[in-house]
């Protein structure tokens, strides 16, 4: 497999652990290649799916690099490709200026390795807001544009709910599988294993503890005010909806984002972990007046805890938040080799926020 826009790896991990065994045989995926712009997160990715020793230099098989200064048709030759290609231009958080921003036409770039590779199968990964950026126009393009490259791809687009995955987390994200359409099978939806009963953050951090050797453990400094006003806010409360004394209430008079200075709640599911914004934006503890270490955000979003990111603390805060939580991506990967095999799994109908095409009568 390849890969572009890698990050620090939370696809990979998910792929590389994925496997199916049949007629005796064992089917799995392996790293070929992958590449980034950011150094930290090549480096994590070398370190955790390439097993290069620490301090070691990056792996030959991790590409750090601006991909639009990529000679794509020199990479190693792949039969399988995944790309969460940068969303900033499609978030429903900022100015979503899809196709005219800066991040917005990247995706082509994947189409490139498509033509050039020609892979069996291949996973694309966004924000669920992909799918009304520009009015849907982005996401109908982006669909006709994936589904006529390399030889020909059927698609199966939907909106998965992570915690309905076992993912102890409220992550909604656009994921698009595309099989050859020379193999002549359809991807399904692997049906949601806890929608019953989703995972929950104390489990997540409780269950076990944190090892006191792990890595990326770093607490957060906090001001005496932030102390006092997280003592008054309770679980899954923000600042907004808590009942703050006058000096701790937040001069703000534009959108009131929930998540700021919000408490985990022990028994749900965490709220969707960020890769970056300001004070009140890191997640915050339910009973500790602090935010969340990024170790916790690991776990939260289903690292182990000896996947160790490199980089400063906050470098490694955006590596967790942009990342596809390993847990999901192996369950999808490991529906790919099933459908791939032809071996039955349960499953759902294919879910997507894209009103243009159920209004056009679209079919994916």
């Amino acid at each position: 497999m390849g890969e572009l826009f890698c990050g620090p790896g939370g696809l990979a991990l998910g792929a590389i652990r994925s496997e199916i065994t049949t007629d005796r045989k064992t089917f799995r995926i392996k790293h070929a290649w992958a590449t980034d712009y950011d150094l930290d997160s090549c480096r994590t990715y070398s370190r955790n799916i390439c097993n290069t020793s620490p301090g070691s230099n990056i792996s030959h098989s991790v590409i750090c690099s601006d991909v639009r200064q990529l000679n794509i048709a020199d990479l190693p030759k792949i039969n399988a490709f995944a790309y969460g290609f940068p969303c900033n231009d499609f978030s429903n958080v900022g100015e979503r200026k899809g196709f005219n921003g800066k991040f917005g036409p990247l995706y082509t770039y994947g189409i490139k390795v498509l033509n050039v590779f020609k892979p069996v199968f291949f996973v694309a990964e966004n924000v669920s807001g992909i799918t009304s950026a520009n009015e849907g126009k982005s996401f109908e393009k982006i669909i006709r544009d994936l589904e006529s490259a390399g030889d020909g791809y059927s698609l199966t687009p939907h909106l998965y709910k992570a915690e309905d995955y076992g993912v102890p987390q409220i992550r909604h994200r656009i994921l698009i599988v595309g099989i050859s359409k020379k193999y002549g099978v359809e991807f399904k939806i692997p049906a949601p294993t806890t929608v019953n009963g989703p995972a929950t953050v104390r489990d997540a951090l409780e269950n076990p503890p944190i090892p006191v050797e792990a890595a990326n453990k770093e607490l957060t400094k906090q001001s005496k005010l932030v102390i006092e006003r997280l003592t008054y806010i309770k679980p899954w409360e923000n600042a907004w909806t808590a009942d703050l004394p006058q000096h701790l209430r937040l001069n703000v008079n534009q959108a009131k984002l929930s998540q700021i200075y919000r408490r985990l709640h022990p028994d749900k599911p965490s709220y969707t972990i960020t890769g970056s914004g300001g004070g009140g934006t890191h997640g915050y503890h339910w009973s500790e007046p602090r935010a969340l270490t990024n170790r916790e955000r690991a776990r939260i979003q289903t690292f182990p805890d000896d996947f160790i990111f490199e980089g400063s603390k906050e470098s490694v805060r955006r590596q967790i938040g942009m990342a596809v939580p390993p847990r999901l991506s192996e369950i999808i990967f490991t529906a790919i080799l099933k459908t791939l095999a032809k071996i039955s799994y349960p499953n759902v109908p294919a879910k997507i926020n894209n009103s243009r095409a159920k209004a056009q009568g679209r079919l994916f």
